[in-house]
């Protein structure tokens, strides 16, 4: 769940906060934090883990030293604060996810936008396990190009803009099933933005093309992610 481990300290000077794309190494799983029958509220404050509130599946993966404060709100809504080091991942949306989803979302930064904090439709397939995003925004910093080993596949146009796509393969790094080699497919959007649709079908259509194949599906969110920093921000998704 990450760029790479071997850039941590290099990335944390320029970077104020970017993707599950650099993680720690270590073994890895999520526990569950389902809310109990009439136990939800319109806010909650959840600590590492997953699980659901309010309808929607909800993530706060939180590596290293970092102090994440993930409020789920009611509504597809979700607020995240940060400050430290390492790597977090956090965001609502589903579990499993589709392949066939249109992802609606709004999101601000703010009041400072971290340097290199990134908002991505985000999830994971099994047989075979894949670590995917297709990002729409990133201060000041490309997903496609941080890793050494990341290779450009091609392009596809959806929603509006042209996408990069990228192919990585991460070994022995925290996923969704503990520590494993998996490949990330990266589609990242040329013109950024804060608000849209995702179409996410023409992304799998674009990789499978170019043979990056995607599995079952597992979770499937709307994501914001950070490095080494410290930033603020609000997402809504539908």
């Amino acid at each position: 769940m990450g760029l790479s481990t071997t850039l941590l300290s290099v990335v944390a000077v320029a970077v104020a906060g970017t993707s599950a794309l650099f993680l720690p190494s270590g073994n890895f799983t999520f526990p569950t934090n389902n809310a109990e029958p009439g136990a939800l509220s319109a806010r909650g404050v959840q600590g590492p883990g997953s699980g659901t509130f309010d309808g929607f599946f909800w993530q706060n993966f939180v590596a290293g030293s970092f102090d994440v404060i993930f409020t789920n709100i009611a509504g597809g809504r979700y607020e995240v604060q940060w400050d430290g080091s390492g790597d977090f991942v956090v965001g609502q949306g589903f579990n499993p996810g589709t392949t066939s989803r249109v992802m609606s979302f709004s999101a601000s930064w703010g009041p400072n936008p971290a340097s290199a904090s990134i908002l991505s439709v985000y999830g994971w397939s099994e047989n075979p396990l894949v670590e995917y995003y297709i990002n729409e925004d990133a201060n000041d910093f490309n997903i496609g190009t941080i890793n050494p080993g990341t290779t450009h596949k091609g392009t596809v146009f959806s929603d509006g803009s042209t996408y990069d796509i990228y192919e990585h393969t991460q070994v022995n790094q925290p996923s969704i099933i503990g520590t494993a080699t998996f490949n990330q497919y990266l589609s990242v959007r040329q013109n950024k933005r804060t608000s849209g649709s995702v179409t996410v079908q023409n992304h799998v259509n674009a990789w499978a093309a170019l043979g990056m194949h995607l599995g079952t599906m597992n979770l499937q969110i709307m994501a914001v992610e950070g490095l080494s920093s410290s930033g603020q921000a609000t997402v809504t998704v539908s």
